[in-house]
Protein backbone atom coordinates (compact mmCIF):
# COMPACT_ATOMS: atom_id res chain seq x y z
CA UNK A 1 0.00 0.00 0.00
CA UNK A 2 2.59 1.95 0.81
CA UNK A 3 4.37 1.65 -2.50
CA UNK A 4 1.29 2.52 -4.23
CA UNK A 5 1.30 6.19 -2.11
CA UNK A 6 4.27 6.85 -3.53
CA UNK A 7 4.11 6.18 -6.96
CA UNK A 8 0.88 8.15 -7.25
CA UNK A 9 2.85 10.95 -5.28
CA UNK A 10 5.33 10.49 -8.26
CA UNK A 11 2.55 10.39 -10.99
CA UNK A 12 1.30 13.66 -9.89
CA UNK A 13 4.60 15.08 -10.01
CA UNK A 14 5.45 14.37 -13.40
CA UNK A 15 1.36 15.59 -13.96
CA UNK A 16 2.73 18.89 -12.80
CA UNK A 17 6.04 18.98 -14.79
CA UNK A 18 3.96 18.40 -17.98
CA UNK A 19 1.48 21.40 -17.27
CA UNK A 20 4.44 23.54 -15.80
CA UNK A 21 6.41 22.59 -19.22
CA UNK A 22 3.51 23.18 -21.51
CA UNK A 23 2.54 26.43 -19.73
CA UNK A 24 5.93 27.21 -20.59
CA UNK A 25 6.03 26.22 -24.08
CA UNK A 26 2.75 28.56 -24.42
CA UNK A 27 4.41 31.42 -22.84
CA UNK A 28 7.16 31.08 -25.13
CA UNK A 29 4.47 31.10 -28.33
CA UNK A 30 2.62 34.15 -26.80
CA UNK A 31 6.13 35.75 -26.75
CA UNK A 32 7.27 34.89 -30.32
CA UNK A 33 6.79 37.67 -32.95
CA UNK A 34 3.46 38.34 -34.64
CA UNK A 35 4.41 38.07 -38.47
CA UNK A 36 7.99 38.45 -39.10
CA UNK A 37 10.39 35.97 -38.20
CA UNK A 38 13.12 38.51 -36.97
CA UNK A 39 13.46 40.74 -33.78
CA UNK A 40 16.12 43.42 -32.42
CA UNK A 41 19.03 42.00 -31.37
CA UNK A 42 19.18 44.21 -28.76
CA UNK A 43 15.54 43.30 -27.46
CA UNK A 44 16.44 39.15 -27.92
CA UNK A 45 19.15 39.08 -25.37
CA UNK A 46 17.32 40.85 -22.86
CA UNK A 47 14.28 38.89 -23.65
CA UNK A 48 16.50 35.41 -22.94
CA UNK A 49 18.21 36.81 -19.93
CA UNK A 50 21.73 37.73 -21.26
CA UNK A 51 21.48 40.98 -20.14
CA UNK A 52 19.70 42.42 -17.74
CA UNK A 53 18.03 45.41 -19.39
CA UNK A 54 17.16 46.08 -23.17
CA UNK A 55 18.88 49.37 -22.83
CA UNK A 56 22.25 47.57 -21.46
CA UNK A 57 21.92 45.08 -24.60
CA UNK A 58 22.14 48.50 -26.32
CA UNK A 59 24.98 49.69 -25.30
CA UNK A 60 26.45 46.81 -25.58
CA UNK A 61 25.96 46.63 -28.82
CA UNK A 62 26.91 50.42 -29.67
CA UNK A 63 29.85 49.30 -27.38
CA UNK A 64 30.65 46.34 -30.08
CA UNK A 65 30.26 43.83 -27.67
CA UNK A 66 27.74 41.72 -29.44
CA UNK A 67 28.42 39.69 -32.84
CA UNK A 68 26.01 38.48 -34.96
CA UNK A 69 27.68 36.10 -37.39
CA UNK A 70 30.73 37.03 -36.89
CA UNK A 71 29.71 40.98 -37.55
CA UNK A 72 29.44 43.74 -35.04
CA UNK A 73 26.07 44.87 -34.99
CA UNK A 74 23.74 48.09 -33.84
CA UNK A 75 21.12 46.96 -31.67
CA UNK A 76 18.18 47.23 -34.48
CA UNK A 77 19.91 44.39 -36.45
CA UNK A 78 17.24 41.46 -36.98
CA UNK A 79 17.70 38.20 -35.31
CA UNK A 80 16.55 35.36 -36.79
CA UNK A 81 16.77 31.34 -36.25
CA UNK A 82 20.38 29.64 -36.55
CA UNK A 83 21.91 33.15 -36.03
CA UNK A 84 25.47 33.11 -33.75
CA UNK A 85 25.75 35.20 -31.45
CA UNK A 86 28.97 36.56 -28.90
CA UNK A 87 28.43 38.69 -26.53
CA UNK A 88 31.19 39.73 -24.57
CA UNK A 89 30.65 40.58 -20.94
CA UNK A 90 34.08 41.61 -18.85
CA UNK A 91 36.60 39.11 -19.22
CA UNK A 92 34.05 36.20 -20.39
CA UNK A 93 32.27 35.82 -24.07
CA UNK A 94 28.94 33.95 -24.12
CA UNK A 95 28.59 32.00 -27.49
CA UNK A 96 24.65 31.14 -28.41
CA UNK A 97 23.05 29.51 -31.31
CA UNK A 98 19.34 31.21 -31.67
CA UNK A 99 17.13 27.81 -32.10
CA UNK A 100 13.81 30.59 -31.32
CA UNK A 101 12.99 34.23 -31.64
CA UNK A 102 11.21 35.81 -28.57
CA UNK A 103 10.48 39.40 -28.50
CA UNK A 104 9.36 39.50 -24.30
CA UNK A 105 11.07 38.70 -21.78
CA UNK A 106 9.99 35.20 -19.94
CA UNK A 107 11.16 33.01 -17.26
CA UNK A 108 14.96 31.66 -16.94
CA UNK A 109 13.73 28.38 -17.82
CA UNK A 110 11.59 28.96 -20.80
CA UNK A 111 14.28 31.29 -22.12
CA UNK A 112 17.36 29.11 -22.35
CA UNK A 113 15.41 26.80 -24.18
CA UNK A 114 15.66 29.73 -26.99
CA UNK A 115 19.42 29.29 -27.58
CA UNK A 116 21.97 26.36 -27.69
CA UNK A 117 24.93 27.99 -25.52
CA UNK A 118 27.90 27.14 -26.97
CA UNK A 119 30.20 29.68 -24.35
CA UNK A 120 33.32 28.37 -23.13
CA UNK A 121 33.30 27.69 -19.29
CA UNK A 122 33.97 31.10 -17.12
CA UNK A 123 37.23 30.78 -15.19
CA UNK A 124 37.66 29.34 -11.99
CA UNK A 125 37.45 32.22 -9.16
CA UNK A 126 41.18 31.35 -8.45
CA UNK A 127 42.51 31.99 -11.57
CA UNK A 128 41.38 35.71 -11.19
CA UNK A 129 43.96 38.11 -9.64
CA UNK A 130 42.69 40.67 -7.59
CA UNK A 131 43.21 43.91 -8.85
CA UNK A 132 45.70 45.80 -6.68
CA UNK A 133 43.91 45.17 -3.05
CA UNK A 134 46.13 47.82 -0.69
CA UNK A 135 45.86 48.20 3.15
CA UNK A 136 42.74 51.18 4.13
CA UNK A 137 44.67 54.22 4.93
CA UNK A 138 48.39 52.90 3.13
CA UNK A 139 47.78 56.54 1.10
CA UNK A 140 48.61 56.69 -2.60
CA UNK A 141 50.66 53.75 -4.07
CA UNK A 142 54.46 54.92 -4.65
CA UNK A 143 56.20 54.51 -8.07
CA UNK A 144 57.98 50.86 -7.05
CA UNK A 145 54.64 49.71 -5.53
CA UNK A 146 52.70 50.72 -9.21
CA UNK A 147 55.38 49.13 -10.88
CA UNK A 148 54.67 45.61 -8.70
CA UNK A 149 51.17 45.85 -8.99
CA UNK A 150 51.63 46.30 -13.07
CA UNK A 151 54.15 43.38 -12.88
CA UNK A 152 51.56 41.31 -10.97
CA UNK A 153 48.86 41.96 -13.38
CA UNK A 154 50.62 41.19 -16.29
CA UNK A 155 50.94 44.95 -17.91
CA UNK A 156 54.62 45.08 -17.45
CA UNK A 157 56.63 47.25 -19.86
CA UNK A 158 59.92 46.17 -21.75
CA UNK A 159 62.19 46.30 -18.31
CA UNK A 160 59.71 43.37 -16.84
CA UNK A 161 60.89 40.25 -15.84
Amino acid sequence: MASEGTDVERNDEKVDEQVDGEKAVAAAEAARPAGGESVRVDSWIWSVRLVKTRSAGATACRGGHVRVNGERVKPAYAVRVGDEVRLRQGIRERVVVVKRVIRKRVGAPVAAECYVDNSPPPPPREAIAPAGVRDRGAGRPTKRDRREMERLRGLGGPDSP
